[in-house]
């Protein structure tokens, strides 16, 4: 599937920024065009089944197979956020991008909690303005519209075609390309033993402190800070 994007800057270098279950590339909006004002061209995707894609069948490959099929070979740099973080690793041999960055992927779910099941997120199909912003203390108003807009255009059934990847231990053996991971301070997704055995891999680490899963929305400052040397 050629999935919709949306561009920020035409700087002579690309990046690519992917992002997570029930957003769109709107959730970029402080990202794209900061990274255009670091002579960027920065495409975004909507995954299917988000924003402006096409609807369908959902599984972790096909969205994997739709990054391929949209987004351009050697990109300078790709980010990619939970579930784009887990895709973008998935897509990262065939993509091949000089860098890659994953914030707070979704590449599994620390066995010590309680694994959240596919139809918890289904069912955040209908929150509430109230429940978004108390979900999301840190966010700004105009990330509570962008997230209540999102929701009305996405279609609760991804979250379903991604059972088989809840509970499941989707770390890459390896870091294919430079890698950086980021963690949320306030992660739900890992706890302090998860940076060993990611650094024994080959990736860099840091945490960003007092963030919670989505980082760039809830620290922006915060989120570009710890990409100091990547970017």
């Amino acid at each position: 599937m050629q999935l919709h994007t949306h561009t920020w800057g035409d700087g002579d270098r690309v990046a690519l920024l992917v992002h997570g279950i029930m957003a769109d590339h709107r959730t970029w909006r402080k990202v794209g065009p900061a990274l255009a004002e670091r002579g960027y061209r920065v495409l975004a995707v909507d995954l299917r089944g988000h924003g402006a894609s096409g609807r369908g069948a959902y599984s972790t490959e096909l969205f994997v197979d739709d990054l391929v099929e949209t987004l351009p070979t050697g990109a300078e740099l790709a980010i990619g956020h939970s579930l784009g973080g887990l895709a973008l690793s998935l897509a990262v041999e065939r993509l091949r991008p000089a860098r890659a960055i994953y914030s707070d992927p979704a590449w599994n779910v620390n066995p010590q909690q309680e694994v959240v099941g596919p139809e918890v997120f289904a069912q955040l199909k209908s929150a509430s303005r109230e429940m978004v912003a108390g979900l999301n203390p840190r966010w700004e108003a105009e990330d509570v519209d962008i997230e209540l807009a999102t929701l009305k255009l996405w279609d609760e059934n991804t979250a379903l075609g991604l059972a088989p990847t809840f509970g499941a231990d989707l770390v890459p053996a390896k870091a294919v390309v430079p890698s950086l991971v980021q963690f949320a301070d306030a992660s739900f997704l890992y706890d302090a033993a998860e940076v060993a055995r990611l650094e024994a891999r080959g990736f860099e680490v840091r945490t960003v402190k007092g963030a919670g899963h989505t980082i760039h929305r809830d620290d922006f400052a915060g989120f570009m800070a710890s990409l100091d040397g990547w970017i």
